[in-house]
């Protein structure tokens, strides 16, 4: 993995603390959620709304979605699906960067989130002055993004990616002889640059999720389950990819549990997946990846908190109010909209060849 001397230093530790500091929903009974449900359906419809859940959200929140003609995706797919929906106001389940990516490719639009408070701690890792510093250090390099930024990083760069054709742009661009300035997640960075061998400067972000799932704890696991597969998304470390039967992204995942003949799965991604792994494969049976060592009082808890921050109580009182409406400063959002929309289209090619 690259070491660069002049990268700035990020407070991982400072994030990792705000995390843990999350405090958990608060759960509803049969008959409040019930009510909940009923409530926001209706004003969906009344306000021209559509809701879009990210993977990871509560299970309740994925199956509304989707009730109520909205969409559960990625954030590459989720994306696509608001910016050609024609709802007049776009509700997004999920972390803030996904909210300002909507507004990004819709500022037109009343962008929508029942939190603004869930936020992601890669773009957190890669605060945006510090970030285009050192772009402006290394012009020499084509600066591509992940999704998980906010809309200031994403203006400064020339590509934004998603898990899911990140590989391939690397692949694309090495071809071409252009150099790589890749932030913010050093997993996924590093996990593309051994299998393209493009030349990439990582930036030292991760994700409090997947960094804390366990190789050593694993291994033990896939002795006590022979048969399974497993499955772990490129935002892990390189000893738990190393592990893995298949490395992808959220939707791949969870094509794989579909079409594949295993049985049994070991997912070493955020947990929420899990709710659309089964309602896929009802009949495959899905293990939870580690990410705690021996002793510890649960042996997986990969759940991001922020994620966990969207429930149907917040989304019904933004609805009701009219709040947490997402706000882009709008020279902003064109710049950023250039790198956004250059993913759609390579993406859709892609699709296309």
């Amino acid at each position: 993995m690259n070491a660069i001397a002049d990268i700035p230093i990020i407070d991982l530790d400072a994030i990792r603390s705000r995390a843990d500091a999350v405090p958990c929903p608060i759960q509803v009974s049969a008959s409040e959620r019930e009510d909940l449900i009923r409530h926001i359906k209706a004003l969906l419809k009344a306000q021209n709304a559509v809701l879009v859940a990210h993977y990871y959200t509560d299970a309740d929140l994925q199956i509304l979605a989707e009730e109520t003609g909205g969409f559960v995706s990625d954030s590459l797919d989720m994306a696509r699906f608001g910016s050609e929906h024609p709802a007049t106001t776009l509700v997004v389940a999920g972390v803030r960067f996904m909210g300002e990516t909507a507004k990004i490719l819709n500022p037109e639009k009343r962008i929508l989130m029942p939190t603004l408070e869930a936020e992601c701690s890669l773009d957190l890792s890669c605060p945006a002055d510090e970030f285009i510093s050192y772009c402006d250090a290394h012009p020499e390099r084509t600066v591509v993004v992940y999704a998980n930024t906010s809309a200031a990083v994403k203006a400064r760069a020339d590509w934004v990616v998603t898990s899911s054709i990140a590989v391939d742009l690397a692949k694309h661009l090495a071809a071409t002889g252009e150099k790589i300035l890749w932030a913010p997640d050093r997993y996924l960075g590093d996990y593309i640059q051994r299998l393209t061998g493009a030349d990439m400067l990582l930036w030292p972000g991760s994700c409090v999720v997947h960094e804390r799932f366990k190789a050593k704890e694993l291994a033990m696991l896939r002795q006590q389950h022979k048969t399974a597969m497993v499955l772990v998304h490129p935002e892990s470390p390189p000893e738990i990819i190393a592990q893995a039967d298949l490395v992808g992204s959220t939707t791949q995942l969870i094509k794989a549990v579909q079409d594949t003949d295993a049985r049994e799965f070991i997912v070493a991604t955020d947990m929420g997946i899990f709710h659309k792994m089964k309602q896929a494969a009802p009949e495959k049976i899905l293990l939870e990846a580690p990410n705690a060592g021996i002793g510890a009082t649960c042996t997986s808890c990969a759940h991001c908190p922020w994620m966990a921050m969207n429930t149907l109580q917040n989304l019904l009182e933004t609805l009701e109010k009219g709040i947490n409406e997402i706000h882009v400063d709008p020279e902003t959002g064109r710049q950023a909209a250039i790198p956004v929309r250059r993913m759609l289209d390579f993406a859709a090619k892609r699709r296309h060849t």
